[in-house]
This record gives structure tokens, C-alpha cells and sequence, in this order.
């Protein structure tokens, strides 16, 4: 059976929803500390390509239930009423993350046009994933 809706249905949904910061926004806000920029890529892309200084990491497989304070993977971060700033690659899964957010109730909640593709080649600051705790 064909699907009905795909994925460019799915982003374009989303990002009618969403609010999509520019560069130049998103710039704006970073360092930001009442806005927290949050890379939902996997790990192997975080340690290929860098990542945005002080991004936390929440990949998008997990990010519902690191959201949620009745889940047991549950993440203070999100219950800190700061801002947040999604982003992946090339802000296909971070229009997609955002709109779930929302609706899960978190309003703050806006990602990057272009992706950190697009900030790394405007030659916004980009670091080295940090090292595990473990």
C-alpha cells in the first residue's frame, strides 16, 4: 500500500506551524543564556562535523521522552522554561522536532533555517562534540 503523505508533506505541515529563525536570528540568540540551541543530530554527525558551542544534545529518537517529566529518561533542561533552538543538518528533522514540541506543550520552542549546514558555512561558530561523562 502507497503512503499518503510524505516527507516533504510532513516538513512543510511543520514548518506552517513552527517559527523558523534566520541566521541572522538565531545568531542573535546564541549565548543567549535564557536560550538553550539543542542539536538533535546522531552522535556520529556531532563528532564528523562539530557542533554549535554549548548545544545540548538531544538526539531525535529520544527527544519526546527526554522532554516529558513523567518519562523515566526525563531531562531537567526542558523544565528550565528557557527557550529552546532546535537544529540537525539541514532543518528537515528539526522543522519536524519543533512542531512535536509544540505540541507536547512547549511553546518557546523555534528551530534554524538551513540547518547547522547552513551556520557552518556562514562560518558561524562551530566546536568539537564534548567528551562523554562516562
Amino acid at each position: 500500500m502507497p503512503i499518503t503523505k510524505g516527507y516533504k508533506q510532513l516538513i512543510a505541515e511543520a514548518r506552517a506551524r513552527i517559527r523558523t529563525l534566520s541566521l541572522d536570528e538565531a545568531k542573535a540568540k546564541f549565548g543567549d543564556p535564557d536560550v538553550v540551541f539543542v542539536d538533535i543530530r546522531d552522535v556520529r554527525e556531532l563528532e564528523r562535523e562539530g557542533m554549535i558551542p554549548g548545544a545540548f544534545h538531544a538526539t531525535r529518537g529520544m527527544l519526546e521522552f527526554w522532554v516529558d517529566p513523567e518519562s523515566p529518561y526525563y531531562k531537567d533542561i526542558f523544565g528550565s522554561g528557557k527557550e529552546f533552538v532546535l537544529y540537525c543538518q539541514s532543518a528537515w528533522r528539526s522543522s519536524l522536532a519543533a512542531a512535536t514540541l509544540h505540541d507536547m506543550g512547549l511553546t518557546a520552542v523555534s528551530h534554524i533555517e538551513g540547518g547547522f549546514r547552513a551556520w557552518k558555512e556562514a562560518g558561524l561558530p562551530v566546536g568539537e562534540r564534548p567528551q562523554s561523562k562516562h
